[in-house]
């Protein structure tokens, strides 16, 4: 447990947001990160809530709809009209989020994307690639790791998707996917250690 709190401390540092521009939510599994995207929408001066994704690892066996349609039926229950709201349905990835994103809303210049805590620094160094002319932040709802992980996946399998996003931002640079991140070594050694201990079904070479 305590490499994965390496990883986790090391994988959600400095959320931030805009308080007005383009609020984008990634979808996902867990809903939450639709109802934080929602309240910052609200207290915010956001000019749309634009809904990213298809479906992923986990949501193609959890729904039947894009991660899109159920975030937005969550936002509708909080409020939220359809004219306020976009949904792009393709995206499978954070690379898809962000380009799709920019393909809709072109003049956007102010972003914040809103995901998974554990994602922002994906999200962080895949942007300057995808949307290179917007001032981009990230946030995501402040959850505590192990405590209140999604029940749908459990601590195991967040550990497991942690591995596997240490490993795309160690890789992901060299294919031009993603921006160089400065990994410690700390965080290489748990990386390691957890992935040889039964956490690697998320690495690149174990995914599709």
């Amino acid at each position: 447990m305590n490499h994965a709190l390496v990883l986790w401390h090391y994988l959600t540092a400095s959320p931030d947001h805009h308080q007005e521009g383009l609020l984008v939510v990634c979808g996902s599994y867990d809903l939450r990160v639709c109802d934080y995207a929602c309240d910052l929408f609200k207290r915010g001066q956001f000019n749309r809530l634009l809904i990213t994704g298809r479906t992923g690892n986990w949501t193609h066996h959890l729904w039947s709809e894009t991660e899109a349609q159920v975030f937005a039926e969550r936002a509708r229950q909080h409020g939220l009209s359809d004219r306020s709201m976009i949904l792009e349905t393709e995206a499978t990835n954070f690379a898809e989020n962000i380009r799709n994103a920019r393909l809709l809303v072109p003049s956007a210049r102010k972003v914040t994307f809103i995901t998974k805590l554990n994602s922002i620094r994906r999200i962080m160094v895949t942007a300057p690639i995808q949307w290179p002319c917007a001032n981009v932040r990230t946030d995501g709802p402040p959850i505590r790791f192990p405590d209140e992980v999604s029940n749908v996946v459990g601590v195991f399998g967040l550990i497991a998707e942690m591995v596997g996003d240490i490993d795309r931002l160690i890789k992901y640079p060299d294919a031009g996917f993603q921006v160089i991140s400065d990994v410690p070594d700390d965080v290489q050694t748990s990386y390691r250690y957890l992935a040889e201990h039964g956490f690697g079904s998320h690495m690149i070479s174990s995914t599709a």
